[in-house]
């Protein structure tokens, strides 16, 4: 029988250190850029968007998707924790999901405003609110996730 403990191990790595990149925004860094005036706090979060799309946090925002992803086939296909594929799925669905199909179109939304303009601030102040509850689901799903993963790891 294959030995997954290892793999099981990195995906509670990637996962937790996905939740904490999210969990400081949540609490830290979306605070913070609100209290600044809203073309400045606009310009910082535009910015920080077009910086966050780099090969290292992709590949540890989506390999540890791929990594849940395998894990859970496995998993199923040996008929053994059930973990593993709850973990895939909540990462699956509460971090991938909510980037794709709410963070993301935040931030393209964001990105087309011109941080100038006078009703730039308010879609701001709007979607800053909106942008930090669903990120703040993905942290949680990130970190649920984690635990599953070490839980299923022993």
């Amino acid at each position: 029988m294959l030995d997954v403990t290892p793999a099981l191990a990195a995906a509670a790595l990637g996962s937790g250190l996905v939740a904490g990149c999210f969990a400081v925004f949540t609490l830290v860094v979306m605070p913070a850029l609100v209290t600044l005036p809203a073309p400045v706090g606009l310009a910082a979060m535009q910015s920080v968007n077009r910086t966050a799309v780099r090969p290292v946090f992709m590949t540890l925002l989506f390999g540890t998707a791929l990594l849940c992803l395998v894990l859970a086939a496995l998993e199923l296909a040996g008929d053994r924790r059930l973990l593993v594929p709850a973990a895939a799925a909540l990462y699956l669905a509460g971090v991938v999901g909510v980037t794709v199909l709410a963070n993301v179109p935040l931030n393209d939304a964001l990105a087309a405003l011109d941080a100038g303009d006078a009703g730039a601030g308010r879609t701001w102040a709007d979607a800053a609110g909106v942008w930090t509850r669903w990120n703040t689901v993905r942290s949680l799903a990130a970190l649920l996730s984690a635990t599953l993963l070490m839980n299923a790891a022993g």
